[in-house]
C-alpha cells in the first residue's frame, strides 16, 4: 500500500496525496500569511470544504477552474460555488451525515460547532470532514468549538489522524484542543488554524 502524504499548507489548508491523487481541504492560500504554496502552483483532483468563511473557501474557484477538480461542500455552499464555476463543473452537495464516494476513497461531513456565511452572504452549515484515502481515516475538524460529539466519528471509523483547530478566537483554543484530542482518540493530532 502506498503512503498517504499529508501536507499542511497553512491556516486550515491541507493537501492529502495518495497514489497520484491530490485532495485539498479548505485551500485558503492567497492572502494567507502562513501559506506554504501559491494557489497557482497547487494541483488538485478533489477539493473538500468544511464551511463557507473566506479563510476556508479561499482559492477553491480558481484552483478548481484551472485543474478541473471536483468540489464538494455542504449543500448551500455547493450551490453558490456551482454558480461561480464553469457550467458542467462537478460540484457535489452533501449535508451533515452525508458520505460521498470518489475514485480515491470517500468523505463524510459531520457536525462542527461554528458559524458560516460566505463573503457573498450565503448562510451554510459548518462541518468537519472525515476523509478515507489510501485506507487511512483523517478527520479535519473544520472550525469548531469543543463539544462532546467530537468523540462520535472515531466510534464509526478508527481514526489515523485528526487535524484540530487551536486558534482560541474563532475556534477552540489549545487547552480545549487537549480535551478534544482525548475525545477523538486518534493516535496522531496535528494543530491547525493558528497564528493567522
Amino acid at each position: 500500500m502506498s503512503r498517504v502524504n499529508v501536507k499542511y499548507l497553512g491556516h486550515s489548508a491541507i493537501a492529502l496525496e495518495y497514489d497520484g491523487t491530490t485532495v485539498l481541504i479548505d485551500p485558503f492560500l492567497t492572502g494567507n500569511p502562513k501559506a506554504a504554496a501559491s494557489a497557482d502552483d497547487i494541483t488538485a483532483d478533489t477539493i473538500l470544504l468544511t464551511h463557507g468563511h473566506a479563510d476556508h473557501i479561499g482559492d477553491t474557484v480558481p484552483i478548481a477552474t484551472r485543474t478541473g477538480a471536483t468540489v464538494a461542500a455542504i449543500v448551500e455552499l455547493a450551490g453558490e460555488l456551482a454558480g461561480d464555476l464553469p457550467d458542467g463543473h462537478d460540484v457535489r452537495d452533501p449535508n451533515l451525515g452525508g458520505t460521498l464516494e470518489f475514485d480515491w476513497g470517500w468523505a463524510r461531513w459531520v457536525p462542527a460547532w461554528h458559524t458560516s456565511t460566505t463573503p457573498k452572504g450565503t448562510i451554510n452549515t459548518p462541518a468537519g470532514i472525515v476523509v478515507n484515502i489510501g485506507g487511512k481515516s483523517i478527520y479535519h475538524l473544520g472550525d469548531t468549538a469543543l463539544f462532546s460529539d467530537l468523540a462520535l466519528p472515531g466510534r464509526r471509523d478508527e481514526l489515523d489522524l485528526a487535524l484540530v483547530p487551536i486558534g482560541g478566537h474563532y475556534t477552540m483554543d489549545r487547552f480545549d484542543a487537549v480535551v478534544a484530542a482525548e475525545l477523538l482518540g486518534a493516535p496522531q493530532i496535528v494543530p491547525v488554524h493558528y497564528n493567522t
